[in-house]
């Protein structure tokens, strides 16, 4: 059994070493304490926290076209109008792809995530992975369980939400008729077995700019290390100066020789670089090169889409920059998949949504 750290709703509201925790050891026993006491009780080993669904929010986006796992960013988009906050300032956890094609995602506040990592470290606490109680109820069935005071909803259904027993009761009638009913009450260690192993679909918080970081090593092997890669480092700097010095020289003199042979008329060598430049006329062919490649992207890939082209201009050391507009984050999925099917180099920069339209900027990349 995993170690997990439950964080109870009870001190959601004023987070402090003193927040009302629940540590669950690998035999499988609750020990309420403080989180200030937690760090001894667990002697150095890395835990799984438990934050309570009311620090939290859950969604799904729409069905998702093709079996290619979206970039967390593109994800972000298609949601985006669902949020009651702006994306600058939640954080958003994407859970696996369920049965209906959609991507669940768990969304909590930035800064607030940040403080409780925070609190967390200055407690002596290693956390392994961050969760939340309502999504850890695992089944093949939508679920309500009473734990710790209050109706978590989860399991294999479309919400994650925590409620009193008078917002059960107003819901009821919506609820499915295949709900599976647990309660601490009655059989507490029904409940726990949720927590036997790291439930396989639930969305573990720690993503994006939250991921673990690799370990630091102890600073006297830290050291050795150091030394020991400036020496390697050393080394290998002054052979491959060795090696690309001959290599030059030997370069520099077959180039001469060829370039005396292409360009007979060349009698007099000042600077190779930009008389072989000025020679091939590299602009024109650059130029060319772009304008086919534009062509080829309007043909095979916007002109197969039902978007509506805004602008199209070019940028030097960017390449061709294309906005549209489109009905929905799935017809700019489907064009950058298609895009990439066709060999193409383009990535969306930016997505809006506007009234019933999405407004995207797309960066052909140039190869010239």
């Amino acid at each position: 059994m995993n170690t997990w750290l439950y964080l109870t709703a009870e001190g959601q509201d004023g987070p402090s070493a003193l927040w009302p925790c629940v540590l669950w050891s690998q035999t499988g026993q609750r020990q309420p304490m403080p989180l200030n006491q937690t760090a001894s009780a667990l002697q150095g080993k890395s835990v799984d926290v438990l934050l309570p669904m009311e620090m939290c929010s859950w969604l799904r986006s729409e069905p998702w076209p093709g079996r290619r796992k979206p970039e967390a960013q593109a994800v972000a988009f298609a949601v985006e109008d669902q949020l009651s906050e702006a994306l600058e300032v939640v954080h958003l956890g994407v859970g696996a792809r369920d049965r209906d094609g959609c991507y669940p995602v768990m969304v909590i506040g930035r800064e607030r995530l940040a403080s409780v990592l925070e609190l967390l470290r200055e407690a002596g606490i290693e956390v392994r992975g961050v969760f939340v109680d309502a999504d850890v109820l695992t089944g093949d069935q939508p679920c309500a369980a009473w734990w710790f005071g209050r109706w978590l909803l989860g399991g294999e259904q479309s919400a994650r939400l925590a409620l009193s027993q008078e917002q059960l009761a107003l819901l009821a009638p919506s609820l499915p008729k295949d709900l599976q009913w647990l309660d601490e009450r009655e059989d507490c260690a029904a409940l726990d077995q949720c927590l036997t192993h790291r439930p396989t679909r639930a969305i573990n918080l720690l993503q994006g700019a939250f991921a673990p970081r690799g370990k630091r090593l102890p600073w006297r092997i830290g050291g050795w290390v150091m030394l020991m890669l400036a020496l390697m480092t050393w080394g290998a700097i002054e052979t491959r100066i060795r090696f690309l010095d001959s290599e030059t020289r030997r370069l520099a003199s077959q180039n001469e020789q060829r370039f005396k042979a292409l360009y007979p008329d060349q009698s007099r060598i000042v600077d190779m670089a930009a008389q072989l430049k000025a020679l091939q006329n590299q602009p024109a062919e650059s130029q060319k090169t772009r304008i086919a490649g534009l062509v080829q992207l309007i043909e095979q890939v916007i002109g197969a889409s039902p978007v509506e082209v805004q602008r199209i201009e070019f940028r030097a050391g960017e390449g061709w920059k294309i906005q549209l507009t489109a009905s929905g984050f799935a017809e700019l999925e489907q064009l950058r998949e298609r895009g990439r099917q066709q060999g193409m180099p383009i990535r969306l920069d930016s997505a809006s949504k506007a009234a019933d339209r999405v407004i995207a900027t797309f960066t052909l990349e140039d190869e010239a």
